[in-house]
């Protein structure tokens, strides 16, 4: 398969205006990142967390937001996310007295002090992210000693049959690069986040056609964004007619990384931990 960059820019602005435009439709298309909050939810159930500040970075219309509400009445729940369509969509879900706010803003720069949230969660935003490594220092800097980061991911081999399509049709790449689990696990440590956990999933979609499979991407503001894309003239119909020559046509496989942390309240310079001492479970 024909290699992408690994470095190859994402605009944070061709990001916004994908969310943007997808806000208003994305909950009824949702159906992966659904999957995988539930998934997160399932893993939180057993952590201790202590009632405070929460944070759903990456919030997308909120689901998260309000579910960690409804779990946490104690606890003030904010909604971050850079698109400002889907900080808006937020608002609008706000019943009078709720505890959710909405903020629209860039994971690498977050408006949170140091050291005070009780939990970071977030939901499928590294696929978006050029850096982690800067988001995973922003959530070392505003978590509390002890308190949970716990976040979703997707792996190397999600979407490799759409990879494949495009690479066979002798497209440019279309698919973002997506880090290895031991790489994600690497940079929580360099962060200064502790302990980290690593989990590795796997979710197959069945579409019933590359029009309906545009379509879901299109409308949960998937499609690649990275800066780096050549136009191309490969059509949809040639994607389908590439897409049944593989034999595998519109089914879609994703690698759900799932992973959590905990707060050091520490800065990254203070800690050293050897990263191959990250315990690693598979399903």
């Amino acid at each position: 398969m024909q290699e992408t960059p690994h470095h190859a820019e994402i605009r944070l602005n061709d990001v916004q205006r994908r969310f943007d435009r997808a806000a208003n439709g994305f909950d009824s298309a949702d159906f992966a990142h659904a999957h995988v909050r539930g998934g997160l939810l399932e893993r939180l159930e057993p952590m201790e967390v202590s009632p405070g500040l929460m944070l759903d970075l990456g919030s997308a219309t909120g689901s998260a937001a309000f579910e960690l509400a409804r779990r946490y009445r104690k606890s003030r729940v904010v909604a971050i996310d850079a698109s400002e369509g889907m900080a808006r969509r937020v608002s609008a879900k706000r019943r009078l007295f709720s505890k959710v706010h909405a903020v629209q803003a860039d994971a690498k720069a977050l408006p949170i002090p140091d050291h005070s949230a009780a939990l970071v969660f977030s939901n499928l935003l590294l696929p978006w992210i050029e850096d982690p490594d800067t988001v995973f220092g922003e959530v070392a800097r505003v978590l509390k000693k002890d308190a949970p980061f716990i976040f979703s991911a997707l792996g190397p081999d999600s979407l490799k049959t759409v990879a494949d399509a495009f690479d066979s049709a002798g497209a440019d790449p279309r698919i973002n690069v997506f880090p290895d689990m031991h790489d994600i696990g690497d940079g929580l440590v360099r962060a200064g986040l502790r302990d980290p956990v690593l989990d590795v999933d796997r979710l197959t979609i069945d579409y019933s056609s590359a029009q309906s499979l545009f379509d879901d991407l299109a409308a949960t503001g998937a499609r690649n964004a990275l800066a780096a894309r050549r136009r191309t003239l490969l059509g949809r119909r040639q994607f389908e007619t590439v897409l049944k020559r593989l034999g595998s046509a519109f089914t879609v496989e994703l690698e759900i990384v799932y992973g959590h942390a905990w707060g050091s309240g520490q800065s990254r310079d203070d800690v050293r931990i050897d990263a191959g001492r990250i315990p690693v479970r598979r399903r």
